[in-house]
């Protein structure tokens, strides 16, 4: 007798469910939409898809001092975005400038009108004049930040392609943001050279009073021959991101700012024999440079609920009205700190803000950019300055410990 056939097991159904990966992927926008808007009877608080809070921002570390060829050096750390900086000075002889002669005649009629008004300036304010500060440093081209993206640092670049637009565009903001904070001082950067009083020769003495008229006269003569400035520092600062995750430039700033404070310049002086500057060998003669501050950059980007909102105000006249007028209600949208390049390929909107904080503890706004839209009103920007100024606490306390 033959035995019974096996009964074949019950087909299951497939499963129509995605894993959170792959839906990352295939819908972007939705995914990041779930987890800032979660269900209300959930009870969960909005948390974006790297388990941040919207005004949260990424584990950040810096090391100092890490490049032992360059005269100061930094590595920065923003979540996965790191970020090394590499400064190098070289000399700059005065007679090397075209137009020297030119901006020292300026300066020398300066001082003369100031002779002609009774007022003579003191050494100090000669080296803090806001205008000789900015004229140096600006038209000379003393600081010349570089960024590059390495190969590896984002599926993206390639081996031995062109500089791209965003390694352009960061050179230019850096380069910028060192310009209007006055961050190093043309002072730092400036070697002098003062004639040696030798004194009056040793003339043949007839009386007192014609060896105190010859006195007189040779000190007048020193006095009338100020300061020299024989050579100028020029600072290469060198960024290369070596991990790109997202907002780049605060951790290129933070770099920036933490190699600048590791940075020490040799002792340098006119050597009138030669005829050329002279650079000393020792280390402790080296001087660090007295930086203006600390600037710290802080990146947002706004995320709106609506994908189609950016597209909609471009298309549609009356969506840009209705937008900032308010009249049927803004698009539900969440301001996200120090976004990653998740984040980055959905938000439209963006806002940098550089703060400094004065020795009594006071707010200092540097700088403030926003661009991409105009959800962003007056009411964000004033938070976003206190979780900014928070920041910088926190990045005074890590560029202190590197």
């Amino acid at each position: 007798m033959a035995a019974p056939a096996a009964t074949a097991a019950p087909s299951v159904p497939p499963s129509l469910s995605l894993p959170p990966s792959q839906f990352a992927r295939i819908q972007p926008h939705a995914y990041l939409l779930a987890h800032l808007s979660p269900p209300s009877a959930s009870n969960q608080p909005s948390i974006r898809a790297n388990g941040r809070a919207p005004s949260q921002f990424r584990v950040t570390s810096a090391n100092a001092g890490s490049l032992t060829h360059t005269n100061g050096s930094a590595v920065v750390r923003i979540g996965d975005t790191a970020a090394v900086c590499g400064v190098r000075a070289e000399l700059l002889h005065t007679e090397d400038i075209a137009s020297w002669s030119v901006s020292q005649a300026s300066s020398s009629n300066k001082r003369r009108r100031l002779a002609d008004l009774g007022e003579k300036p003191t050494e100090e304010d000669e080296d803090e004049d806001p205008e000789d500060d900015r004229a140096h440093i600006e038209d000379l081209n003393l600081l010349v930040p570089n960024i590059s993206l390495s190969t590896g640092c984002a599926p993206g670049f390639i081996p031995g392609a062109a500089p791209s637009a965003l390694a352009q565009s960061l050179s230019h903001q850096i380069l910028s943001l060192l310009h209007s904070t006055r961050l190093v001082r043309a002072d730092d950067l400036r070697v002098w050279y003062q004639q040696p009083n030798l004194g009056p020769e040793e003339p043949e003495r007839h009386n007192e009073n014609e060896q105190m008229d010859v006195d007189a006269e040779q000190s007048a003569t020193i006095e009338d021959k100020p300061r020299e400035i024989k050579a100028f520092w020029v600072l290469h600062i060198d960024i290369m991101i070596i991990s790109l995750a997202g907002n780049p430039f605060d951790a290129a700033w933070a770099a920036v700012l933490a190699a600048l404070r590791d940075t020490k310049l040799p002792k340098a002086w006119w050597d009138v024999d030669n005829e050329t500057i002279v650079c000393s060998d020792s280390v402790s003669d080296a001087r660090k440079l007295s930086l203006r501050g600390l600037p710290v950059a802080s990146s947002f980007g706004v995320f709106e609920a609506d994908a189609a909102a950016g597209w909609r105000a471009n298309v549609i006249p009356d969506a840009t009205e209705q937008t900032q007028t308010g009249k049927k209600g803004s698009p539900e949208r969440w301001i996200l700190a120090d976004p990653d390049g998740y984040e980055e390929g959905l938000i439209q909107e963006r806002a940098c803000i550089v703060v400094d904080k004065q020795k009594d503890g006071k707010t200092t706004i540097v700088k403030m950019e926003k661009n991409g839209g105009w959800t962003v009103d007056t009411e964000d920007l004033r938070q976003l300055v206190e979780i900014s100024a928070q920041r910088w606490d926190e990045m005074k306390r890590i560029l202190d410990q590197c």
